[in-house]
């Protein structure tokens, strides 16, 4: 075996009912609970090999998609310890194929202990990937709010999941740099203590509320993280000029606010463009040489042969999302621009999004800054977000 060449295994799921015809074409006869019993006794296999990685340092990896056949739905109905010995039979198969790392990717790492069990059970190194989504969701949403010509530092922003693993250590990021900051979530004791250890070393006013609503219709900026299989944000509950970055998958945001509201930005969070003239082998719902960004910390791990547990459990430490937010620039990994709804936003859509913002209300704006606008190709601090143009 070629060892020049990082391996890696991805554990995937379908998102909803309608992924199953993408592989199994006589499925779309069939009524969509009945697909969801007829495949829970199907054991994990391998979907797909996926080639044509090339690191900006000439580094190379190759990896599989192993799919389990359940919807989140089902993971999350399902008693963890019966789901901790599907992930395992999974990664047993990416063991078998020569992975040295296992990425859980969307529900599978968010089940139970959160990979803690899985990584236990394997010989080989476990990640669920949230520090790069982390990390790469605070850019994006810094991206998409300079692009609308706003300051970060004088939004008010709203985490909504915030005291999930991505959003506590998104919240952690947010605060010291934003106007004001809402931490949103259902359980207001478990806000009370993340607003008090982020008060602890911020200035930033931090509030709490388990109205998402409320939350979102007084928002400059929205960032979702929740791990909810329901739509949270509905067109009516935005302000104008509102800038929305949708992490989730399944996604928190109505795709009737891309149709009814032209006057806000939605962007999907976590988009990753893959160096190299990548195959995944398979229709996973992202873009041709697109992943998401939990899919892409696996594969930097993979370059970097750190075939190590690196990101688990219900607490991601900062220091990690950092380092790896590193690796993703080191190696020619980007964020895939602004995207909503599997497509690129065109400039011409954003300054329509961005004169319809303008004729509704004020947006929040730095008068000292003179700077051009942030791009993708910008490589931006988490520390250092990016101011808008006035």
């Amino acid at each position: 075996m070629n060892e020049s060449i990082g391996r890696f295994g991805l554990v995937i799921h379908p998102q909803s009912i309608a992924d199953f015809t993408k592989k199994f074409p006589f499925t779309r006869l069939l009524p969509g609970r009945l697909v969801e019993r007829m495949f829970m006794a199907v054991p994990p296999f391998e979907a797909s090999h996926i080639t044509g990685i090339v690191s900006a340092t000439g580094m190379r990896a190759e990896g599989w998609f192993i799919a389990i056949p359940w919807t989140p739905r089902v993971l999350l109905a399902t008693p963890p310890e019966i789901t901790y010995r599907r992930l395992i039979q999974a990664g047993r198969i990416a063991e078998r194929l020569g992975a040295g790392i296992i990425g859980l990717a969307a529900f599978t790492k968010v089940v139970g202990d959160r990979g803690v069990s899985v990584a236990r059970a394997l010989e080989v190194g476990v990640t669920t990937g949230n520090s790069l989504t982390a990390a790469t969701a605070v850019e994006g949403a810094f991206l998409a709010t300079s692009r609308m010509g706003m300051d970060a530092r004088e939004a008010r922003v709203a985490v909504i999941g915030a005291t999930g693993s991505i959003g506590a250590v998104c919240s952690q990021i947010l605060a010291p740099q934003v106007g004001e900051l809402v931490l949103v979530a259902r359980t207001l004791e478990r806000l009370e203590s993340l607003a008090g250890r982020l008060r602890a070393t911020a200035s930033t006013p931090i509030s709490v509320t388990s109205d998402v609503r409320s939350a979102v219709g007084r928002a400059d900026v929205v960032l979702t993280v929740s791990s909810a299989i329901d739509v949270l944000i509905e067109p009516e509950d935005l302000r104008p000029g509102a800038v929305v970055c949708d992490v989730a998958r399944p996604r928190n945001v109505s795709r009737l606010v891309y149709e009814r509201r032209r006057d806000v930005l939605v962007i999907d969070g976590g988009v990753i463009d893959v160096p190299g003239q990548v195959d995944f082998g398979l229709d996973f719902g992202f873009p041709p040489g697109t992943c998401e960004a939990c899919m892409a910390e696996t594969i930097l791990l993979a370059l970097e042969r750190r075939h190590v547990d690196y990101t688990l459990g219900s607490e991601i430490e900062l220091a990690k999302v950092e380092e790896i937010h590193a690796l993703m620039h080191k190696h020619g990994f980007r964020l895939s621009g602004l995207r909503r709804f599997e497509r690129k936003i065109s400039e011409e859509e954003l300054q329509a999004i961005r004169a319809a913002a303008r004729g509704s209300r004020p947006r929040v704006r730095s008068p000292r800054i003179d700077a051009g606008d942030a791009t993708a190709g910008d490589v931006p601090t988490l520390s250092n977000p990016p101011r808008g143009r006035p």
